[in-house]
């Protein structure tokens, strides 16, 4: 009697103790939201632009991280050696945040070097490379971490409130952060300055939120039984070799043809995804305040289509799902090429807004086609592996397409950015 009673209030406290982890967890999502943001995508290139970087150095930008993910296997391999992935968690993403205080000292004493632009630049790039890579050793790690405490009943409900509270973060974040930029009295490179100082906070606060999570040791793994209200620690079965388990993937001719369409469309997609925001910044001379906006109204037709596309995924499939969003995605870099005509150019704002609406949501589908089929033909087995591996294949192939777009968009007998949106739109 009295072993039940201690058996039950350790069930009780466990319970508590996985709730207030998700809980956490979601606030760590969104505070991480904020850091990612400031730190990449349209604000940091805008930033760049500023200085007067090429779009080749603005290319190596979106390319470096996508290239880091060739790393994500090896951070899976190391983060099984550790005994916590909280601490593992700490050693890889606390220094990969604190590096960008070496770009705010940059901005600060910028007025003190000979050539402050051109050195902020190449520092941007080496911080971005070198944040990638670290972050890319801990991504696994911090996947497995948080896969471990969700239960499996609860996965799906779980996952798309805590990408919602993400993207809703992102959808008021990036507007705020661009308009304190274009209307900081110093100039925009000290308004970058002052959000990218918030970011760190906001990240590294991130890391806080973790403390509150429950530890999980890679060499256990642990099951919550939501039917039997219990908790069981099992020792980890080694299915052979590291190789064996590296090559296992390629043993299914089914996973290698999702490996190969998954490395060409992200070549033929990121030719030109990344220079989107550039033209509108620079040809069609944008202000980055318009610009994020634009990107919060994509962020917000994604959102809210997700519940279109997952109810319709649950009926036709997810292959179906994908051809047809394909399709549509395929042709979107072509609208870009509309933006010379005069009555297009009349009502540009208009045709902006309705452009995001509609990327927006078809790239909704796309996430979800590619994350449930990927999760559907993955081997349970070799699921951390597979997923590992495809993230590789991905920011290689994605990297290599960000690389050529920047080199093709530099020069004018290859019609600068409208050459590679009509390239990318063929490829897709």
């Amino acid at each position: 009697m009295i072993i039940e009673t201690y058996a039950k209030q350790e069930e009780k406290e466990l319970k508590i103790s996985v709730r207030t982890s998700l809980r956490v967890s979601t606030i760590d999502g969104s505070l991480s939201t904020v850091f990612s943001n400031i730190t990449g995508g349209v604000l940091l290139s805008s930033f760049l632009l500023d200085l007067g970087a090429s779009p080749f150095q603005i290319g190596m930008v979106a390319s470096l991280p996508m290239l880091a993910n060739l790393l994500q296997p090896l951070g899976a391999l190391f983060s099984n050696f550790s005994h916590s992935r909280h601490d593992y968690g700490l050693w890889t993403f606390l220094p990969s945040r604190l590096l960008w205080l070496i770009l705010l000292i940059g901005i600060i004493f910028r007025n003190v070097n000979p050539n402050p632009s051109d050195q902020l630049v190449y520092l941007a790039l080496i911080l971005v490379m070198t944040s990638s890579i670290l972050a890319a050793l801990g991504s696994a790690s911090w996947m497995s971490w948080l896969a471990a405490l969700v239960p499996s009943k609860l996965r799906g409900r779980y996952y798309s409130i805590r990408s919602i509270v993400s993207n809703i973060t992102g959808l008021f974040c990036v507007p705020i952060a661009s308009f304190i930029i274009s209307h900081w009295q110093g100039g925009t490179i000290s308004g970058y300055g002052i959000v990218l100082s918030v970011s760190i906070v906001a990240g590294l606060a991130s890391l806080f939120c973790q403390q509150f999570m429950v530890d999980i040791n890679p060499q256990k793994y642990q099951i919550v039984s939501q039917a039997e209200g219990k908790v069981e620690n099992c020792l980890e079965k080694h299915q052979g070799n590291v190789f064996n388990n590296l090559i296992a993937p390629f043993k299914d001719r089914n996973l290698i043809i999702f490996l190969v369409y998954f490395a060409l469309w992200g070549f033929a997609v990121n030719i030109s995804t990344p220079f989107f925001n550039l033209y509108m910044l620079k040809n069609l001379s944008v202000d980055i305040t318009w610009v994020t906006l634009f990107s919060s109204l994509s962020n917000g037709a994604n959102i809210l289509m997700l519940l279109v596309w997952g109810r319709l995924s649950d009926h036709t499939g997810n292959r179906p799902l994908l051809l047809f969003s394909g399709m549509a995605i395929s042709i979107t870099p072509l609208f870009w090429l509309l933006t010379g005509i005069e009555p297009i150019q009349a009502n540009l704002w208009i045709f902006l807004v309705i452009f995001h609406l509609f990327l927006g949501g078809i790239w909704a589908a796309i996430d979800l086609g590619s994350n449930n089929i990927q999760i559907g033909i993955a081997p349970m087995e070799h699921h951390a592996t597979f997923f590992a591996i495809a993230s590789a294949v991905a920011g290689i192939s994605s990297a290599l397409g960000t690389t050529l777009g920047g080199i093709l968009a530099q020069y004018a007998h290859y019609q600068g950015f409208l050459g590679i949106f009509f390239l990318s739109a063929i490829l897709r």
